[in-house]
């Protein structure tokens, strides 16, 4: 009983909220690109040019706030080429992700041996520290049980992922800009009538797709850990993805589906230390991302058949 203690716990939905945070950025950014008819499976590669950036920033520049200025303009830099190679010259969207996410790969690995000298992995030395994010404390919020401890001491960016989360909505299904973004995915001709350009709302798409990418890989590198690795995104990108699909392009349903995620990616965490094998541990959240897109097939397969047999009634 004490060992169901240690693990289910307040630290439990601490750490799920910790680790959600990347995947629920990277979602607001794929479902901006879902909505305009364009899915983005490059993600991983821009959350890991993020999260290096970020750690470059954050040693040169010298502050938490030059890291991740540096991660949002890499970010926005790579929006832009996504946007160019599958807007103006009608790339193959799925071609053009696997690139981004090889040339991430290569990328960030040679300019970790190029620029800080090491392999593997990089903590920051005497010469060049990393400044993670700052964690906000309310003392008046410790005053509140069990709401106080796990809102309170998280990192910046887990703060604005909620907030973004509310201004995605907004923005999406409360705004003209949101309606001329869904029009370039649904009905591009009639937004074409209509005066407003289609390849227009898809640029802007993706320039927000990789601010959110560049977001995701910050935390990764500044908040979540005080350090890059390679390869660190750990396909987080493609679990975004699946949590777009899942939650059908929808802010709120995306977060909560990323929401899951994090609980078992933590559950797996305090898993290991009961001596459950590492192995199986990680393996979970990418188990419960199939069955995700398991159901949504399912779920989909079902309105198909629902749609035929209305339309034999109606035909007879």
């Amino acid at each position: 009983m004490s060992e169901l203690g240690n693990i289910f716990n307040i630290g439990l939905l601490q750490n799920t909220l910790r680790t959600a945070t990347p995947v629920i950025l990277a979602g607001l950014g794929v479902l901006m690109t879902d909505h305009v008819g364009i899915m983005n499976i490059g993600m991983d590669g821009m959350m890991l040019c993020g999260a290096f950036f970020a750690v470059l920033g954050s040693c040169f520049l010298g502050s938490w706030m030059g890291g991740l200025a540096l991660a949002l303009l890499m970010g926005l830099l790579l929006g832009a080429f996504f946007g160019l190679f599958v807007v103006k010259f009608k790339s193959d969207e799925f071609i053009i992700g696997v690139a981004f996410n090889i040339f991430a790969g290569g990328l960030t690995i040679f300019l970790l041996r190029s620029i800080f000298g090491v392999a593997g992995a990089f903590s920051g030395n005497a010469e060049m520290p990393i400044f993670g994010l700052p964690k906000l404390s309310l003392p008046w919020l410790d005053t509140i049980p069990v709401l106080g401890p796990l809102l309170n001491n998280n990192t910046l960016l887990v703060y604005v992922s909620w907030v973004l989360v509310l201004l995605c909505w907004l923005l999406i299904y409360k705004t003209p800009l949101g309606f001329w973004l869904r029009a370039a995915g649904e009905h591009p001709e009639s937004l074409r009538s209509a005066g407003i350009s289609p390849d227009k709302m898809k640029y802007i798409a993706s320039l927000l797709c990789g601010l959110f990418g560049g977001l995701a890989g910050a935390h990764l590198s500044l908040g979540y850990l005080t350090m890059f690795t390679e390869n660190m995104s750990a396909s987080r990108g493609f679990i975004a993805v699946a949590c777009v699909i899942f939650g059908g392009s929808n802010p709120p349903k995306v977060f909560l589906a990323a929401l899951l995620f994090g609980l078992i990616d933590a559950l797996g965490l305090r898993l290991q230390s009961t001596g459950v094998s590492s192995n199986l541990t990680s393996m979970a959240p990418y188990v419960v991302t199939v069955i995700m897109m398991v159901v949504v097939v399912q779920r989909g397969a079902a309105r198909k058949r629902k749609q035929a047999q209305l339309s034999t009634a109606s035909g007879n």
